[in-house]
C-alpha cells in the first residue's frame, strides 16, 4: 500500500509507544510486580491504538500493520526464535547444562571458586543463550557453596547473575543477539566480533577481582557426574556460529546432535519431540510480541514518528560519538520502562537503524551497543526477571544483591569508554 503522503504530528505519531510504556509500566507499578502484566497484552493495546489513529481506510491501516508484522526481518527473527527455543530445551533435556557445570567445578581449585563460578556462568549462558536459564542452573549450586563456607550469599549470587548476562549479551542463540542483529541487518558473527571487545575486557576485570577476593578461600563443593559427550551440542553451536555459518543451519545441526546424543542415552522419540515442543512454546509470547511490535512500529514509521524521534535525539549531535550515545540512552531508558532487554531492543531497534544510516555508523557496532546497554541495565534493575529469580532462590532481596553486581557496572563503564574513544577501531 502507498505510504501516507501527509505526516501527522510527531508526538501523536509516537503516542502508540507511550500507550505501550504507560500500560505496562504504570500497571506494573500499581500491581507491584513487573511480571504480572504480560508484555503481549500491553503491545496489543498499543497496536490497536496505532491502527485507530492512523489515517486512511480501515483495510489500508490493517494492511500496513500486517506488512510490518510480516516483514521478512521479523519473520527471520521468529524462525530463529523457534529453532533457538527447540535447541535450548532439548540440550537441557539431555543433561548438557549439568555436564557443563560439573566440568567447570571439577577443574577449578577452591581458591578460585568465585572466579570459576563466574566463568562457568559466562560459558553456560553463552551456550544456552539465556541469563534466566543460567541462574536457574547455577543458583542452587551457589547457595550450597555459600552454606558450606564463609562466602557472602549476596556476593556468590551476584557473580552468577553477572556471568549470566555476559552470555546473554554474546550468545549466538540469545534472543537479545537475534533481535539486535536482525534489526541492524548484520551477521551474528560480526556482531560477536565487535561485542567481544567490550564484554571481554569487562569480564576479565571482574574475574580478576574475584581471584583477588578468593585468595583466602578454600572451598570444595560437591561435584556430580561429568559427561564430555553432552558438551558437544553447545561447543558445536559456538564454533559453527563463529565460522559464519547461517544461524538457522547452526541451530538445526545443534538440535540434530542433541537428538543423536539423547537417543544414545535413552531419550525416546516422544521425549525428544516433547522437549522440542516445550522449547518452541517457551518462545510463544516473544514471537507474538515480535509481530505486534513490527506492525506497530511500521505504522509509527509511516505516520512520521521515527523521523520525529530521530530528529529529536540527534538534534545538536554532530558526530558519531553523540549518535552512538543517543542509541545507548534510547535502549537503556526503554529497558528501564519495560524491564525486558529483548523487548527494549525490539522497540528501539528500527529507530537505532535509522540513526545508524543517517550518521553512517557501523551496524555491527550499533547492534553491539543495543545488546550491551540493554543487558547492563537489565542486570541492575531490582524488578528484572533475573534479580527477582535470584532473590527467589536465595530468600534475600534483589536490592541486597545489586551492590555486589560488579559485572553489569563494569560493563556499562567499558561500553561508555568504547563509544568515547571510538573502540574497537575496526567497527568505529
Amino acid at each position: 500500500m502507498p505510504e501516507n503522503t501527509k505526516k501527522m504530528n510527531g508526538w501523536l505519531a509516537l503516542s502508540p509507544l507511550a500507550v505501550f510504556l504507560l500500560t505496562y509500566l504504570v500497571t506494573s507499578l500499581v500491581c507491584g510486580d513487573f511480571y504480572k502484566v504480560p508484555v503481549a497484552s500491553a503491545f496489543l493495546l498499543a497496536s490497536v491504538y496505532a491502527v485507530i489513529i492512523t489515517p486512511g481506510s480501515i483495510s489500508d491501516r490493517i494492511d500496513a500493520f500486517s506488512s510490518g508484522a510480516g516483514n521478512k526481518k521479523v519473520l527471520l527473527m521468529i524462525w530463529i526464535f523457534i529453532m533457538a527455543g527447540a535447541f535450548a530445551s532439548t540440550a537441557k533435556a539431555i543433561g548438557s547444562v549439568e555436564a557443563t557445570v560439573n566440568l567447570t567445578l571439577r577443574i577449578l581449585p577452591g581458591k578460585f571458586i568465585l572466579a570459576g563460578l563466574f566463568l562457568a556462568a559466562c560459558f553456560i549462558s553463552m551456550s544456552v543463550g539465556t541469563s534466566v536459564g543460567t541462574i536457574v542452573a547455577l543458583a542452587p549450586i551457589a547457595s550450597g557453596i555459600a552454606s558450606q563456607s564463609d562466602i557472602s550469599l549476596q556476593m556468590i549470587i551476584a557473580l552468577i547473575v553477572g556471568g549470566a548476562f555476559f552470555g546473554d549479551n554474546l550468545s549466538f542463540i540469545s534472543d537479545t543477539t537475534i533481535a539486535a542483529t536482525t534489526t541492524q541487518g548484520c551477521s551474528m558473527s560480526d556482531k560477536f566480533k565487535a561485542n567481544i571487545w567490550i564484554a571481554g575486557p569487562a569480564a576479565i576485570i571482574v574475574a580478576a577481582i574475584y581471584v583477588v577476593i578468593g585468595l583466602n578461600m578454600d572451598v570444595s563443593p560437591e561435584i556430580g557426574e561429568i559427561s564430555i559427550v553432552k558438551l558437544i551440542p553447545y561447543l558445536s553451536v559456538i564454533i559453527l556460529a563463529l565460522c559464519g555459518i547461517n544461524v538457522l543451519v547452526v541451530l538445526a545441526l545443534g538440535l540434530a546432535l542433541c537428538g543423536i546424543i539423547g537417543f544414545a542415552d535413552g531419550l525416546t522419540w516422544t521425549g525428544f519431540l516433547s522437549s522440542v515442543g516445550e522449547g518452541i512454546a517457551d518462545m510463544g509470547e516473544l514471537i507474538i510480541v515480535t509481530m505486534l511490535a513490527g506492525g506497530m512500529l511500521e505504522l509509527i514509521r509511516q505516520n512520521g514518528g521515527l523521523d520525529f524521534i530521530i530528529k529529536g535525539l540527534t538534534k545538536g549531535i554532530k558526530g558519531k560519538r553523540g549518535a552512538e550515545f543517543s542509541i545507548a540512552a534510547l535502549v537503556g531508558v526503554s529497558n528501564l520502562c519495560t524491564a525486558n532487554n529483548t523487548i527494549a531492543i525490539l522497540t528501539t531497534g528500527h529507530i537505532a537503524k535509522d540513526i545508524t544510516d543517517r550518521f553512517k555508523l557501523d551496524p555491527r557496532k550499533t547492534a553491539s551497543i543495543l545488546d550491551t546497554f540493554s543487558c547492563a541495565v537489565q542486570g541492575l534493575i531490582p524488578y528484572g526477571a533475573q534479580l527477582l529469580m535470584a532473590s527467589g532462590f536465595t530468600g534475600i532481596s534483589a536490592t541486597e544483591i545489586i551492590p555486589y553486581l560488579f559485572y553489569p557496572f563494569i560493563l556499562l563503564g567499558v561500553a561508555c569508554l568504547s563509544i568515547l574513544f571510538r573502540l574497537p577501531r575496526r567497527f568505529s
